[in-house]
């Protein structure tokens, strides 16, 4: 019971990789909140198998509401200990097609929720001297991609602002850490496949970017997570942690 006693909160937890970092917080002993602009399932599951956890609605984009989901996390518990940020979304267009909502959308979403949520979440951390974040990055956070430029340039944006907490927050007993997957199998993935003319041919191109020779799973995203959470990595902040099979050494 890697997080026993612990109240975390994950945003984007009811689908995707935030669904499985949510359900193995639980499994392993953190009571969880879950904010999202749906419910989905998540939440079900958790209580269905002992576990203890509550959906807050949530778009992490508007300030008030990032600060009523942090505040909801604490009047539930009485504290926050952790906190994941990793609501997202994708936009696969080169960038003069690109329109100025579309990349506000992008940038707001990915870099400007994770900001919103961990300074409404820092203060508290300062206060009970302690807390961990980890923030949900990408590989293409470290190189590019045709077609990923806001996407790109929104997960670039988080590996250093997490760099930045790490900076500024250390010395009150916080980390601030990230994970940059690759191509994982989740409901973003299978948007983007959709959308090639050939999608088993763009599958086997996707799986051929990755050295280790398949797509990660959302689980063994959820289980680096899980460390950069949990007491395992004590001396390890600002730190970006690649599990992406290899990509980004091609």
């Amino acid at each position: 019971m890697e997080l026993s006693e612990k109240i975390a909160l994950v945003t984007g937890g009811s689908s995707g990789i935030g669904r499985a970092i949510s359900k193995l917080f639980a499994r392993e002993g953190a009571k969880v909140v879950i904010g999202d602009i749906h419910p989905g399932n998540t939440v079900d599951e958790i209580n269905r198998e002992g576990g203890i956890s509550m959906f807050v609605k949530a778009d992490v984009r508007v300030s008030e509401e990032a600060k009523r989901l942090v505040d909801t996390a604490i009047r539930e518990y009485g504290r926050l200990d952790i906190v994941c940020n990793d609501a997202g979304i994708e936009l696969i267009q080169r960038l003069v097609e690109t329109t100025e909502d579309e990349w506000n959308k992008v940038l707001d979403t990915n870099l400007k929720g994770v900001f919103l949520v961990s300074k409404y979440a820092l203060p508290h951390f300062i206060e009970q001297k302690g807390g961990v974040v980890v923030n949900v990055a990408s590989q293409l956070g470290i190189v590019g991609a045709e077609r990923w430029g806001a996407y790109c340039a929104s997960k670039a944006g988080v590996i250093q602002l997490t760099k930045v907490m790490a900076l500024e927050y250390s010395k009150y007993n916080i980390r601030a850490n990230c994970v940059c997957p690759g191509a994982i199998e989740t409901p973003m993935v299978d948007r983007e496949l959709n959308l090639e003319h050939d999608r088993n041919m763009a599958r086997k191109i996707m799986i051929s970017q990755h050295p280790i020779g398949r797509l990660g799973t959302p689980e063994e995203i959820a289980q680096a997570v899980l460390f950069l959470a949990s007491g395992r990595s004590s001396f390890v902040t600002g730190a970006a942690l690649v599990a992406d099979g290899g990509y980004t050494i091609l």
